[in-house]
């Protein structure tokens, strides 16, 4: 049975609609401005097996409801920037999205979790032309937005292997290698971000012509 039953086309509606809106406003600055918003945009109709087992582990019934109201990441997008800074001309522009309005925004990269996880959550309420499981129409589903840098990206798939992979030996002395590394590439982070500014402010200059 599908965890998402009848919501399922309304949920590919949504994160198709959300995927055109991201690629076009991202088009529209390189266009613009000659530099790309993001490098990857990446997203997912969370598996049936990923959500039910979501589910089972809150102590939540294997219901579409329950997957969509109790849970709020069953479409999920990761993009994938150069710079701090396009994180957050990112999600500003996410905000500004047709149809959608942001339920709850967590910014773990000023208030950066204790693992040294850093990254930019946004859930976002899309509105669809079907009826959501509150039997309104339109309705409302929800959508995770997740922004990171290059290195935060990195550093997450790692993390996330350690912590799903079963049987780590030195998990205590891995853990701390990790935070050590998450400290030092968001050191990285800061000085792109530094040069990138410095460049930018730097006055451009014209080259002279020789006759």
């Amino acid at each position: 049975m599908d965890i998402y039953g009848t919501y399922r086309p309304a949920l590919e509606a949504v994160m198709d609609r959300i995927a055109g809106q991201i690629r076009a406003y991202g088009a529209a600055a390189q266009e613009a401005a000659g530099e790309s918003l993001y490098e990857h945009l990446r997203y997912r109709l969370k598996s049936e097996e990923s959500m039910e087992g979501k589910l089972r582990q809150r102590g939540l019934p294997l219901t579409a409801e329950s997957a969509l109201r109790s849970v709020r990441d069953a479409v999920g997008f990761r993009i994938v920037c150069r710079f701090i800074d396009d994180i957050y001309e990112n999600a500003a522009r996410i905000r500004a999205l047709p149809g959608t309005s942001v339920v709850e925004e967590k910014d773990y990269i000023r208030q950066v979790k204790p693992n040294g996880y850093r990254s930019y959550h946004m859930i976002l309420s899309a509105e669809a032309p079907f009826r959501d499981p509150d039997g309104k129409e339109p309705g409302q589903f929800f959508v995770e937005v997740q922004l990171r840098t290059i290195a935060m990206d990195s550093w997450a798939a790692l993390e996330h292997d350690m912590r799903y992979k079963h049987h780590v030996e030195n998990p205590e002395l891995i853990g701390r290698e990790l935070k050590r590394c998450a400290d030092e590439l968001a050191s990285c982070d800061i000085s792109m971000q530094t040069i990138r500014n410095l460049i930018r402010r730097s006055p451009a200059k014209e080259k002279e012509e020789t006759k």
